[in-house]
């Protein structure tokens, strides 16, 4: 399917969809998350104190008849924690957007809110955490609680043939995806590295990448021409 075929974002989300993300949203399950959510809505980045922050967990984004996944890390405590939509209103959605819009996965290159006309086609964004955690960093115990919201959402996207992991832990929430499925009983010889890509037991192919954090984009760890090919290879696996 050449990219400007793919299908776009449904306005009307499928049940099951619409539920779960009602229970994202209404989580809070994770005391320290939870307190540190709240506390950055509450006293905000002066460079957005006329916002009405989101401070909730941030619910999945995107198209769900996808072939492709992008699996990040967690919502930025500035960004989707603001907003309320993965990667948008941050430094990493800045980069990724504009990316996936040369790619054809999104309609528009920008994504400033909830409410700016942005669709996806062909794709679908999800985190291994859906709050935002203290310096990027959740602990196991809060992984292993949202995970249970990981595996239903994955498990719904019944045409996903493709997931790209954004940065290790992405990676490494995939492979405890399998291994909770039973699909995958070591995550031994998966190594994370930019570019790689395993076919995975059940059909689909992992593609790993470095995460579009400022840290990787402006040392030039990540390039935008990098970024381009790990989604010009997803498109081209999605259509095989």
């Amino acid at each position: 399917m050449a990219n400007d075929e793919r299908p776009t974002t449904n306005d009307r989300l499928p049940h099951w969809l619409t539920i779960l993300n009602r229970e994202v949203i209404a989580c809070t399950r994770c005391p320290r998350l939870v307190a540190y959510r709240e506390q950055v809505a509450r006293e905000k980045r002066r460079a957005y104190r006329d916002w009405d922050y989101w401070g909730n967990p941030v619910p999945g984004f995107g198209d769900p008849n996808a072939r492709v996944l992008i699996m990040g890390l967690a919502p930025g405590a500035h960004g989707s924690n603001r907003t309320g939509r993965p990667f948008t209103g941050d430094a990493s959605g800045n980069f990724m957007y504009p990316v996936l819009y040369e790619t054809g996965f999104a309609s528009q290159p920008a994504a400033t809110d909830r409410n700016d006309g942005l669709t996806l086609k062909d794709l679908y964004i999800t985190a291994a955490v859906r709050c935002a955690p203290p310096d990027n960093k959740p602990l196991p115990e809060e992984l292993t609680q949202c995970s249970q919201f990981l595996d239903r959402e994955i498990t719904g996207l019944e045409k996903l043939k493709v997931v790209v992991a954004l940065g290790k832990i992405g990676f490494d929430a995939y492979l405890n995806y399998l291994k909770r499925r039973e699909l995958l009983a070591s995550k031994k010889g998966y190594l994370f590295k930019h570019g790689a890509s395993y076919r995975m037991p059940g059909g689909n192919v992992l593609l790993a990448s470095y995460h579009p954090s400022n840290q990787n984009t402006q040392t030039g760890k990540l390039t935008r021409k990098m970024f381009v090919e790990i989604f010009k290879e997803a498109a081209e696996l999605a259509d095989m």
